[in-house]
């Protein structure tokens, strides 16, 4: 997910989107007493050109999808809090509104991972004449 698209640099937006991600990963660590939110891992921030929103996308160290729907509440729930706590670090006219997306690509990649481990499986089960070949 990366947010240099332009090869003179980092536009002001990528800066502003790497400070939020820094400041919001401090906020939910040492000041959000949830533990519907404790393992929450902070993996983009992205932007808008005009600085009205945020997308923060997260993910939940050890926990299912439905432990992340809730936690995509409760962010959006502490989403003014965690504003008016970035307006106090950023150094900008106007601080984005927060827009929380549990990001689902870990355990998508980790499903992915398995369903090719048991295609080889497979294959391996169904040739295993196939193997000795490699091996000479």
């Amino acid at each position: 997910m990366s947010r240099h698209r332009r090869p003179q640099g980092f536009q002001r937006t990528d800066r502003i989107a790497d400070q939020i991600q820094r400041e919001l990963a401090r906020v939910l660590r040492f000041e959000m007493k949830d533990p519907r939110v404790d393992m929450v891992t902070i993996q983009d921030v992205r932007v808008s050109r005009d600085l009205s929103f945020a997308d923060v996308y997260f993910t939940l160290l050890g926990r299912d999808a439905d432990a992340g729907t809730e936690a995509e509440a409760v962010l959006g729930g502490a989403a003014g809090f965690l504003r008016s706590t970035l307006a106090q670090t950023l150094n900008t006219r106007t601080t984005p509104r927060l827009r929380f997306h549990y990001d689902l690509t870990p355990e998508n990649a980790s499903r992915l991972s398995q369903l090719i481990d048991e295609a080889r499986a497979e294959d391996r089960a169904q040739s295993p004449d196939q193997e000795d070949q490699d091996h000479d």
